[in-house]
């Protein structure tokens, strides 16, 4: 059987980020280059049927091991994780599934000399006792939940890999990311994806927090961007190891509402905050993410309002 080399594994490629970001890959890279890989199989059919996809479950080794049969692996984008919210439903599971199968990738990249590893940390590593406001690329990072805890170590070992073993692993600190292609994964940002559905759907939404919880968010296309164009960097410009700060903007329940009212006056939201309240008031409400844009040329395209515009036109789409 021949090898198909150069080839570029993306593990969790059926999440809410994974699912884009394999397509755009393919784009890039060719269709039969980019290999999508999940514990389970794709619903969207775009994703299932423009390349080739594999079972891969980051906490079987095995799995990984079984590819280098028909792929030689240049990058591996490793975004298997459970995220906040669901995190805390199960944290020891969260934490072996977080950190082990990390451990994992980073070693099967070692042991096949993969050329570039992507591995997304969050916002979720700040904690209570971190600067809320233009939180800095450096400063405290005291996480309380199991998710946040992972991502700080995972960034540790991530720097770790790179400085004792020359492996070239990259990591993009993420806000909520909000796309109209896939539903997210059970965190805390959840929301802002879910009030556009229910804005067309219903004309209202309850909302999961209160009304003036200010975090930090990106489109999915700016996540795509920033992701791509850290990896396309030559790494004399990657100078940080560990992760680094990205940000695009922040708002509040209450003015994404009224950013979707411009398009739908009629649109009401109530708010019913639950258990995820409390994460996301340990979480900053701003991101400096100087580093990103001194180092390799970081900048946003959008807006609340052009996010929103966005959104609709293509949910409308969607829909019909």
């Amino acid at each position: 059987m021949t090898k198909t080399k150069n080839a570029i594994l993306v593990i969790g490629a059926c999440g809410q980020l994974g699912s884009e970001l394999t397509l755009e890959l393919r784009k890039i890279y060719g269709d039969d280059h980019v290999v999508a890989a999940d514990i389970q199989y794709p619903k969207q059919a775009e994703l299932r049927e423009s390349g080739p996809f594999e079972i891969v479950d980051v906490l079987t080794p095995q799995h990984l091991t079984d590819l280098t049969s028909r792929y030689k692996f240049k990058q591996i984008y490793h975004l298997a994780a459970i995220l906040s919210a669901t995190g805390e439903k199960n944290p020891k599971f969260a934490w072996r599934l977080n950190m082990d199968g990390l451990f994992n990738v980073l070693d099967f990249a070692l042991e096949h000399k993969v050329e570039k590893v992507y591995w997304p940390s969050s916002i979720a590593v700040f904690g209570p006792g971190t600067p809320r406001q233009n939180t800095p690329q450096d400063t405290i990072m005291d996480p309380n939940t199991v998710y946040g805890i992972s991502k700080q170590a995972g960034e540790r070992w991530c720097e770790y890999y790179f400085q004792k073993y020359g492996l070239d692993v990259r990591s993009l600190r993420y806000p909520g990311l909000i796309g109209y292609k896939a539903l997210p994964g059970g965190g805390t940002t959840d929301y802002a994806v879910d009030i556009y559905h229910q804005a067309l759907a219903k004309g209202t939404y309850k909302c999961f927090l209160s009304e003036h919880t200010r975090l930090p968010m990106m489109y999915m296309p700016d996540a795509l961007k920033a992701t791509l164009d850290l990896m396309h960097a030559p790494a004399e410009l990657v100078k940080v190891r560990s992760s680094y700060n990205l940000a695009a903007m922040s708002f509040t329940p209450q003015e994404i509402a009224t950013s979707i009212q411009r398009h739908y006056p009629d649109f009401s939201i109530t708010y019913e905050p639950d258990a995820r309240q409390q994460i996301a008031d340990s979480w900053p409400q701003s991101i400096n993410d100087s580093a990103a844009r001194q180092d390799w040329g970081w900048k946003p395209t959008y807006d609340l309002d052009a996010m929103t515009d966005d959104m609709l036109l293509h949910l409308k789409r969607i829909n019909n």
